[in-house]
């Protein structure tokens, strides 16, 4: 029901002829403080003169304008105010499965994981610059749900993903690693005869999931997702520089030291391995 009135809100809003998120959002708009009600008209001015513009140019025009307002406020009203300019991007494709390299069998379909480094996923994707493409490759303890290596570059190469192996095997240590499992799609940077090697040298045994079966690698997938979504896409990276930065503080200060996770407990990453580590020893 509206306010002060009998008439279902449905009912009312199809005889004004408007949406009821669009009456919710009015609803909403008219508890706004003053102050943040001339932010908003004002943000909504410069959205008109500059369409194209992000948050971070909007925030940047804010300053210019002397209205103080941080990133991720001017980020919010924009989503709320439908001010996010709305554009099909190119979508560059991170791996291709279409190779003729050896593939291997899914080792980790029913595995039950009793410790740390019995069991890694991998994962690459893109993530867009202001005028680039760059490309993470990632590596998580499937016990814990650290992500133990990474790496970010330009080019989508085994190169790549053998430098988060490497900060994986870094981290692990070579004589820790024997005998886990390093399970990722069928990608030729994964299928790569140097990757494969590298794997082999220090004893770990690949495993890969079925072609255009997604399920197969969801752990990794859903971690690549968190990334994006708590963190890629809370910010408009500029160079890859500033990606990397980012990234970065978000994997090894945020993901793993403090970020909760409900399939280890509530529990940060490394927290909980520690706590499994005291157990055994």
């Amino acid at each position: 029901m509206i306010a002060g009135s009998k008439i279902p809100i449905k009912k009312a809003c199809s005889a004004l002829s408007i949406s009821k998120p669009s009456y919710y959002r009015w609803k909403r708009q008219k508890d706004f403080p003053d102050t943040e009600k001339k932010l908003r008209q004002i943000m909504r001015q410069i959205a008109l003169e500059f369409p194209k513009y992000g948050y971070r140019r909007m925030a940047k025009e804010l300053r210019r304008r002397e209205v103080i307002a941080n990133h991720k406020k001017v980020l919010g009203i924009m989503r709320e105010e439908n001010l996010l300019v709305r554009k099909k991007k190119f979508r560059p494709i991170a791996t291709n499965s279409s190779h003729g390299l050896p593939k291997y069998p899914n080792l980790v379909k029913g595995l039950t994981l009793t410790g740390i480094n019995q069991g890694w996923v991998s994962d690459i994707t893109y993530i867009s610059l202001l005028y680039e493409f760059v490309y993470l490759a990632v590596i998580m303890d499937l016990f814990s749900r650290r992500c133990i290596g990474w790496a970010l570059s330009r080019n989508p190469d085994s190169e790549l993903t053998l430098h988060a192996l490497n900060m994986a095997i870094a981290l692990r240590g070579e004589a820790n690693v024997k005998d886990c499992i390093h399970h990722s799609d069928q990608g030729v940077q994964y299928a790569a005869k140097a990757y494969v090697d590298r794997l082999k040298q220090v004893g770990i045994q690949p495993s890969m999931g079925e072609k255009g079966n997604s399920y197969e690698n969801a752990h990794a997938e859903s971690f690549i997702k968190t990334i994006k979504s708590e963190e890629v896409y809370m910010n408009e990276y500029e160079t890859m520089e500033d990606a990397y930065c980012n990234i970065k503080q978000f994997i090894e200060k945020v993901y793993n030291k403090k970020r909760l996770h409900s399939s280890i407990g509530y529990k940060p990453p490394i927290e909980f391995e520690q706590e499994a580590l005291n157990i055994c020893s």
